[in-house]
């Protein structure tokens, strides 16, 4: 059988990023005023984009342009705490060497905004090789449109029905579904089996050793 390629998630796939963003989401809220949040509550308003992550958390119920203000001081505070709790998931760095010892394409598609991708990429995952590293930008659809994951396919140079999108979320499974590519969900991430089956995931996966014995297969 011919190796297949596979686009990772980041956030709640790679790396578990949660604290750091809810942190980061809880200060902002509180300089302007708003609740805050228990931790917990932001594995359910991640996923879609920084600035739905903040209409989530004010209750969407804040204009535009308060989002905007939001925005624009949660990208401060973000970049300073990027990196100060998150932690690479139990078994990715073993996972991602073997693939890098097969040489096994790999790719990122993550919603969190493209420079904060980088930086996280950079800080965590600098040893491994990835054909395209793509976060979210203005100019083209996030996910679960399967416009930047349709591009990334192409940079792997497999068919669509070749390759892997490995996600801890709906809009991971949507994205796969989409784009005509095979849905792994994982269960350490950030949401339960339910959700990932309830959209479409061709395969859940426990741990590393089993999403490895997949994308080998």
């Amino acid at each position: 059988m011919s190796q297949k390629a596979v686009i990772f998630d980041l956030d709640g796939t790679l790396i578990d990023s949660l604290e750091d963003l809810a942190n980061s989401v809880n200060q902002t809220l509180k300089e302007f005023g708003f609740n805050t949040h228990e931790i917990n509550a932001y594995k359910y308003f991640i996923g879609d984009g920084v600035k739905v992550l903040l209409k989530r958390a004010t209750n969407e119920k804040e204009n535009e342009e308060t989002i905007e203000k939001l925005h624009k001081r949660f990208k401060v505070i973000y970049k300073k705490e990027i990196d100060s709790k998150t932690k690479v998931y139990e078994g990715i760095h073993q996972l991602l060497g073997k693939l890098e010892n097969q040489a096994y394409p790999k790719a990122i598609l993550s919603n969190k905004p493209h420079n904060f991708t980088l930086d996280c990429m950079n800080k965590f995952f600098s040893n491994y090789s990835f054909v395209n590293i793509s976060g979210q930008k203005d100019s083209i659809a996030k996910k679960p449109d399967a416009s930047a994951a349709l591009l990334i396919a192409k940079d792997l140079e497999k068919d669509v029905e070749n390759i892997y999108f490995v996600g801890d979320t709906k809009i991971d499974m949507q994205t796969a579904k989409n784009a005509g590519m095979i849905a792994i969900g994982v269960l350490w991430g950030f949401r339960d089996e339910k959700e990932l089956r309830d959209n479409g995931a061709d395969f859940i996966v426990s741990n590393t050793d089993e999403l490895y014995d997949i994308l080998i297969s």
